[in-house]
């Protein structure tokens, strides 16, 4: 072994000792940092953080309110005014039809005779092709 190798492998083996502290170090100080912020504690202020959104909602909320009990929010209102043209435009289609709407319909007239009867012979032709559709 020479000299140079024994120098290269002194100098790895301090900066090995070197991390191996950095990293003991850095394992104490994250030991550390847990012990003092427990699970318990982020739970108690995260409960705390929510409940001071909480609070400014409501506090938003409060000042939202219009000062004058007689003005609405014009949501509301169009809200109110949508359902009940909502409630007409169901009334008109659930409303049976009308002579004067059916007007300008044109409809062809109904017959008035009797539909044509069968053969005998081409219902008995019926029955049998019936009959072999079915046992297929």
């Amino acid at each position: 072994m020479t000299l140079e190798t024994q120098v290269i492998n002194l100098e790895s083996a301090a900066q090995n000792a070197e991390t191996f502290k950095a990293m003991e170090a850095g394992s104490k100080t994250m030991k550390k940092i847990r012990t003092d912020v427990g699970i318990e504690k982020v739970d108690d202020i995260m409960d705390d953080i929510k409940a001071e959104m909480e609070m400014a909602n409501e506090i938003n909320e409060a000042i939202a309110q219009p000062v004058d009990p007689l003005l609405t929010d014009e949501d509301e209102l169009l809200e109110e005014l949508n359902a009940l043209e909502a409630m007409d435009l169901e009334a008109e289609l659930l409303a049976p039809p009308s002579s004067s709407k059916m007007s300008g319909f044109s409809l062809p007239t109904v017959p008035d005779a009797k539909l044509p009867v069968l053969a005998r012979e081409e219902e008995d032709d019926l029955k049998k092709l019936e009959a072999e559709l079915a046992g297929l």
